[in-house]
């Protein structure tokens, strides 16, 4: 990820958003798409394991996931007042114990970080300019469950790209969002001995879980 979109993240994702985010977390639950690949998650058993959240926002994949006994999370998000409020958030229901939170861009970092069971990233490959780099880098680190949210690449969604990008260069800010093609995501995933598992679509949106090939032997 470039160093402009990371400063576009921190100015985007600042702490009046991460606070509005989590506020709306607490009051309304999490995001359709987001429950939706924590109940995958779930199905194919959570229990014990250790869980990688990349760009975890204010943590509520974190928080669902210790609630259904994960044993330890360590969450990477580029936002500071994500790391902030996710780490707050965590505290306050008694996670303080089970979580690690670095702040970071994920890629630069990734060598630091240790393997999880489970590697989740809901919404965050959009943030990416270098999806392959990302995704690379965190299913190298999925020992059993990768699962992922991320938009569609059909023509009407890459054009709601465009426009939303084009508004945000005319107010001056460096942050992008991308769409990716969907066979090349699935392509890399799959080149890390990860095959699918689950799959679902809801509006621009698509919830995919992999498990790795070990887990069939």
């Amino acid at each position: 990820m470039s160093q402009c979109q990371c400063q576009g993240i921190e100015t985007v994702f600042d702490r009046s958003v991460a606070e509005t985010q989590l506020k709306r977390l607490r009051t309304r639950g999490p995001q359709k798409t987001t429950l939706l690949l924590v109940e995958a998650l779930r199905a194919r058993g959570v229990a014990g394991k250790t869980l990688l959240d990349i760009g975890g926002g204010v943590g509520a994949i974190q928080h669902l996931l210790l609630a259904s006994e994960v044993a330890a999370v360590t969450g990477v998000d580029a936002s500071s007042a994500y790391v902030e409020a996710a780490r707050a958030e965590a505290a306050r229901l008694g996670y303080e114990k089970k979580v690690f939170y670095r702040h970071g861009n994920f890629v630069d970092c990734a060598d630091e970080v240790p393997p999880a069971d489970i590697v989740t990233l809901d919404r965050v490959i959009c943030c990416y300019d270098d999806m392959d780099a990302l995704v690379s880098a965190s299913a190298a680190k999925a020992r059993t469950l990768y699962g992922l949210v991320f938009p569609r690449s059909s023509w009407w969604a890459r054009m709601g790209v465009s426009i939303v990008n084009a508004t945000l260069r005319i107010r001056g800010n460096p942050f992008r969002i991308f769409t990716h093609r969907s066979e090349t995501v699935d392509s890399i995933i799959r080149g890390f001995g990860l095959r699918p598992v689950y799959h679902r679509t809801r509006g621009l949106w698509q919830v995919a879980v992999y498990e790795h090939e070990g887990a069939f032997a």
